[in-house]
């Protein structure tokens, strides 16, 4: 069983910046890759961005350029840098493991942008 737990989320004014982690243990860091997606209220869970075992990244279209995900092996943690936000970008954001275990979802931290 993979537990994640997010945290970082918040309230913040337009253009300001949050970090989001997810601490994760060692060998799923080393074996999995790790994600962030969020769902805002009445749409879908999308991908935010994702970062393999060999911390190769993948970032969404949109949010490419304001938001970073990175990893700390040392820290055992995945971080998603977000900056200058938006109000659109208000929505709960969750970090998700994927493995041949099986793919686990944190139970996600609030983001909110007031403008």
């Amino acid at each position: 069983q993979v537990h994640l737990v997010e945290s970082g989320g918040g309230l913040v004014q337009a253009g300001g910046s949050l970090s989001l982690s997810c601490p994760a243990s060692p060998i799923i860091l080393s074996m999995n890759a790790l994600g962030w997606y969020r769902q805002a209220p009445g749409k879908q869970r999308e991908l935010v961005a994702t970062i393999t075992s060999r911390g190769r990244t993948n970032n969404a279209d949109s949010m490419k350029g304001r938001f970073t995900i990175a990893r700390d092996n040392a820290k055992n943690t995945v971080y998603l840098q977000m900056n200058s936000l938006k109000p659109e970008d208000t929505a709960v954001y969750y970090c998700k493991s994927d493995g041949i275990s099986g793919s686990y979802w944190g139970q996600g931290t609030q983001v909110t942008v007031s403008s």
